[in-house]
């Protein structure tokens, strides 16, 4: 862009000067002046020129250095490529070899090796589960470094997996006591004081508890086994020295029956199964049982009375029905026995229904209870039959809360059903033995009666 003005600049001084010349009245000194500033500026144009020059054959050889030093470089790990490829392939021979050598010299070592491994990875599984861990932590580390290398084990190594397997054999045949972290079923943790026994258990003074294989941790049951097997526990830990005290053991020593005890349904659990048609079957028989337990009350109470009647006959109660009868007795002592006997029957026909009431009711539940419980028995096989309709019967979990239902409800009907027939049999059998007396003490008061006409 200078330079360009700069020409422009002389080419306009050349036509000024040519104007000038065309004019006769130009001024020479003013053309004298321009061409001196014209050949200052050519010269200082000319040292700027020369100066880039230099500047760009410097960096010319500069660039050259540097593309001669890539090139060189290149060569060298080009030639380092080949050498590395040949140490490679020569390396690679001489692993073979080597590992011919080491084949050859292990012998039965590789063997042995082997049979390591294979001991350790056996034993992992075993001591990981074993609640012998619960006492001894960490045991399964070394053994999984041995299970895992791909070089011959040490002989630290080797002792450690025969130390695992001794100590897990001498501690099977021990009952150790020791302080443990247990965790709560809430979640947090607390210290107690924890009893092992062998391999089969774990157990506190009063529970069951369970090494989780997953956390390594020790854990309560989720549901303590049924109270014969739950109190063997304490009762064991609070024998005396010398006594002799039982304790019931899982011998699978994973807690397998333990913990499939704690899929056993309670009782309540069944009741529930027996779902609305139980809930009836117990609404009768409780109705049922308070009936039974009235009338037992009312009948002691009234046999009792009847028997302090007996005693003094002379004076009778209106308070009970043997007294009522001596009363009409006493009211109708004067008539005939015809009219005595018909006053008579009209008194204990009165007292019957007193007597016998709610007797035929409870018998009515006792008959109606296994009904109940042979309707659920027919809704459960409904049901089920109806699941394997639409399900088949590729899954049984499907159907086993029906088939609980048809079976429960026939227990719950059964168990009901039986204590309201005793409890009839009961509340009948005193209703009866006070009839029979009102009725033994009528018929004595009529022949008595009959007597004293016929003298």
């Amino acid at each position: 862009m200078k330079q360009a003005f700069k020409s422009m600049l002389i080419a306009a001084a050349v036509t000024l000067s040519a104007g000038i010349a065309f004019n006769a009245t130009a001024n020479t000194e003013k053309l004298d002046q321009l061409l001196e500033q014209l050949k200052k500026e050519r010269t200082v144009e000319g040292r700027a020129n020369q100066e880039r020059e230099r500047a760009f054959l410097a960096e010319r050889a500069d660039k050259q250095a540097l593309l001669n030093t890539a090139k060189r470089q290149f060569t060298e790990e080009e030639n380092r490529g080949k050498r590395l490829q040949k140490e490679y392939a020569d390396n690679d021979i001489l692993i073979g070899q080597k590992q011919q050598e080491l084949e050859s010299a292990l012998g039965t070592m590789g063997e042995l090796f082997g049979v390591v491994r294979q001991s350790a990875n056996q034993s992992i599984g075993a001591i990981t589960g074993s609640i012998v861990s619960a006492q001894y932590p960490g045991r399964d580390v070394p053994l999984r470094s041995v299970a895992s290398a791909t070089e011959l084990p040490t002989l630290g190594e080797m002792e450690e997996l025969w130390m695992a397997l001794l100590t897990e054999m001498t501690e099977s045949g021990k009952v150790a006591k020791f302080d443990a972290q247990v965790v709560k079923l809430d979640g947090g943790t607390e210290t107690k004081r924890v009893t092992r026994f062998g391999t089969f258990h774990l157990t506190t003074d009063s529970e069951y508890l369970v090494l989780n294989s997953d956390t390594d941790q020790i854990q309560p049951l989720g549901r303590q086994p049924q109270s014969k097997i739950h109190n063997s526990v304490a009762a064991y830990h609070k024998a005396k020295s010398g006594e002799i005290a039982g304790l019931y053991l899982d011998p699978t020593k994973g807690n397998s029956l333990l913990r499939l005890n704690q899929q056993r349904s309670t009782l309540f659990e069944y009741y529930l199964a027996g779902e609305e048609v139980g809930i009836i079957i117990t609404v009768v028989f409780f109705i049922g049982m308070l009936i039974a337990l009235e009338r037992i009350i009312v009948l002691s109470v009234v046999g009792g009375k009847i028997r302090s009647q007996l005693k003094n006959l002379a004076n009778p109660s209106d308070s009970n029905p043997l007294g009522r009868i001596l009363r009409v007795y006493h009211e109708n002592r004067t008539a005939d026995v015809e009219n005595l006997e018909l006053k008579l029957d009209e008194a204990i026909l009165r007292e019957t229904p007193k007597v016998e009431r709610g007797i035929g009711l409870i018998k009515l539940f006792s008959a109606v209870a296994p009904l109940l419980g042979l309707l659920g028995t027919v809704i459960g096989m409904i049901l089920t039959f109806q699941q394997i309709t639409l399900y088949g019967t590729g899954d049984p979990k499907l159907m086993a809360g029906s088939i609980s239902l048809a079976l429960v409800t026939t227990a719950q009907g059964l168990i009901a059903a039986i204590p309201l027939l005793f409890v009839h049999s009961i509340v009948s059998s005193k209703a009866k033995s006070i009839l029979h007396i009102l009725d033994e003490q009528a018929a004595g008061i009529i022949a008595a009666h009959a007597e004293k006409e016929k003298a």
